[in-house]
This record gives structure tokens, C-alpha cells and sequence, in this order.
């Protein structure tokens, strides 16, 4: 039997045996209300071992009585959308509570607090190109932290597009300049942004390991 078809069964079994339900097992373990379902049917065919450890700790069971003998599923990060490297891309968080596409967590960095977004676009090649993977982490839901500027970051403008650039500042307080690595793409001048963040981690396309 499968992996995945194993922990299904070891979760709908304890789920069960607990007289619950996999709803409520799932709002308590701040997942989306079908989130548990998802994973009991396969409509989830990878749930996250993050779910799984939050699924677990409701049941009152240590993970192995639910992944058994299978094999380690590795942390993953999700991916909150698309940042645009020259393209206009709406930057958003479509996907609560990690139940979005994920990106198995690249060796050495941390899931916790971590994000990933996909650029789009030519404006940073050759640093950044088309489909590779970006992780970040925001200190803060707002604002422009005075640590970011000069480096390449993540950054949402004030209409909700988002972005991959250099951040300088601008000619007045509030504003900044956005710039292209690419010598043939045009710099953004005079941006107001709600926040920018910079980039921890780029993965390039063909590395990626997306759930």
C-alpha cells in the first residue's frame, strides 16, 4: 500500500475512534474545513507534514501513529502567488493557512514564517528568471523596513501589484525607485509601496519541488 493511502487510513481510523469528525478536526488543527476530508478521500494526495503534526497533536497521538512506517514527508512552504519581474503581476495571498500550492523547504532554511512567490517575467535576468522560486520572510505586515533598502526584494505597490526588484530610495519620503537588474528593462521611479521584504532564498525552476 501506498504512502498516502496509508496515512488516509491511519487518520480516518483515528478520527473515528476519537467520535469526531474530520471538520472539526481540522478547525482545530487551523486548517480549512475540508483540509482533513481532502486528505481522507486523496483529493490531498501530499498533505504536508506540518498538517500532519497539527493533525496528530488534535488526536492526542504522536505523528508515527499516523504516517507509520512511511517515508518522512519534508517541510514544505507554501506559495502565496506571483511577484512580476518586468510583467504587472497582482501580488496576493490567495491561499490560507497553507492549504495553496506548497514547495518542498530547500536544504538549510527554515519553514517557519518563510514564503515563497514564482517570478514572472525578464526584468532581473540573468539573476531571476521565469519560473524560479523566491522565499522571504515579512517582519512586519507594513511598510518599507530601512534594512531592505539597497537589496533585491519582494515588495507590493500601493494598487496590489506585485514585484521583484532593487529598492532605492526615492526622490521624496514614501517613495521608491525599483530597479531592473536587467540593462534592457525599465526602472520603476517613485513607487509607493505598502511593503517590501528581502529576498532570503532563489531557487531556480528546474530545482523546484512543488506539491
Amino acid at each position: 500500500m501506498e504512502s498516502g493511502q496509508m496515512i488516509a487510513e491511519a487518520i480516518d481510523r483515528l478520527v473515528k475512534e476519537r467520535g469526531t469528525n474530520p471538520r472539526a478536526v481540522a478547525l482545530a488543527a487551523g486548517m480549512s474545513p475540508t483540509g482533513v476530508r481532502d486528505i481522507i478521500t486523496r483529493k490531498t494526495k501530499n498533505p504536508t507534514f506540518a498538517n500532519l503534526l497539527k493533525i496528530s497533536e488534535v488526536l492526542d497521538v504522536e505523528v508515527g501513529a499516523i504516517i507509520g512506517n512511511a517515508e518522512p514527508t519534508r517541510p514544505t512552504i507554501a506559495v502565496a502567488g506571483k511577484v512580476g519581474a518586468g510583467a504587472q503581476v497582482p501580488l496576493f495571498d490567495a491561499y490560507e493557512k497553507g492549504d495553496g500550492p506548497q514547495v518542498e523547504c530547500p536544504p538549510g532554511l527554515s519553514p517557519h514564517g518563510v514564503v515563497a512567490v514564482e517570478v514572472e517575467g525578464d526584468s532581473m535576468e540573468p539573476v531571476y528568471s521565469a519560473g524560479d522560486l523566491l522565499f522571504y520572510t515579512r517582519d512586519s505586515h507594513e511598510g518599507v523596513p530601512a534594512d531592505v533598502i539597497g537589496h533585491r526584494c519582494v515588495c507590493e505597490d500601493a494598487d496590489g501589484m506585485g514585484w521583484v526588484k532593487q529598492v532605492k530610495p526615492g526622490d521624496e519620503p514614501g517613495l521608491f525607485h525599483l530597479i531592473s537588474l536587467n540593462p534592457g528593462a525599465t526602472t520603476m521611479w517613485n513607487v509607493r509601496l505598502r511593503w517590501a521584504a528581502r529576498v532570503r532564498l532563489h531557487w531556480p525552476a528546474d530545482l523546484a519541488r512543488k506539491k
